[in-house]
């Protein structure tokens, strides 16, 4: 994780916001603070963080709201807020949101009432995937995909294709082992570490994220009742 990392914290809560505040600095990292959606994007517009952290129920503009936004908006931040990594904010009783959440490109969620120290450990493991890997070469071709490991960048056919950091990761780990079929467990495993708590289904968003960033190519193959590996990209 990259030192002084600055973190934006989005909740209408004063109390949540001023815990976590408290537990990302802790651990090193810089706090700029949010009441919502609308405040957050003043906030953007001021200095572009590593990482949000994200309400999803807010006045104004919600957690959900304000991601499609960033996701859609390539304005923002000079096109960073659309890549932007994003830790939603959610209660025990919204599943439903946390799944949508993520399949609008959120990275991760932690589920309130939640510890400080798992939501930096997210923190944590969110930025870690934004570091350049050590172990595939600077460029990963399969077919018609390539990625750049230095710069972060996908291209398809050589056109640019924006991916979430997690995004990035996942397509990166399939692609340097073309012929492996990865379980949903080990995929877990590979992104944030042995027991991890997370749940098939926000793998399976990814996955299905993904391929609607790379339409009508055969980028992800699933192998019913084992997992995934990459496809031929044709």
């Amino acid at each position: 994780m990259p030192s002084m990392s600055h973190i934006l914290i989005v909740d209408d809560d004063p109390h949540i916001r001023e815990l976590l505040a408290f537990a990302l600095g802790k651990a090193g990292m810089s706090v700029a603070e949010a009441v919502d959606g609308e405040d957050a994007l003043a906030a953007l517009a001021r200095r572009m963080p590593d990482l949000m952290v994200l309400d999803i129920n807010m006045p104004r503009l919600n957690g959900l709201d304000l991601c499609r936004k960033l996701r859609g908006d390539t304005s923002i931040g000079g096109g960073a807020g659309a890549a932007l990594p994003i830790l939603f904010l959610s209660s025990r009783d919204d599943e439903i949101d946390r799944i949508v959440g993520i399949e609008i490109g959120g990275d991760d969620y932690v589920v309130k009432p939640f510890s400080p120290r798992e939501v930096v450990a997210r923190v944590g493991a969110i930025l870690k995937r934004g570091t350049a890997p050590a172990l595939p070469p600077q460029a990963v071709t399969h077919a018609r995909l390539s990625l750049d490991t230095e710069a972060w960048e996908a291209r398809f056919d050589d056109a640019p294709v924006l991916l979430t950091a997690t995004e990035f990761q996942l397509l990166l780990l399939f692609a340097t082992s073309p012929t492996k079929v990865f379980s949903r467990d080990a995929i877990i495993d590979r992104l944030h570490g042995p027991g991890f708590a997370i749940t098939d289904r926000t793998i399976d968003s990814h996955v299905r994220n993904l391929r609607g960033k790379f339409p009508e190519v055969d980028l992800i193959e699933t192998r019913a009742g084992i997992g995934y590996r990459i496809g031929s990209c044709a």
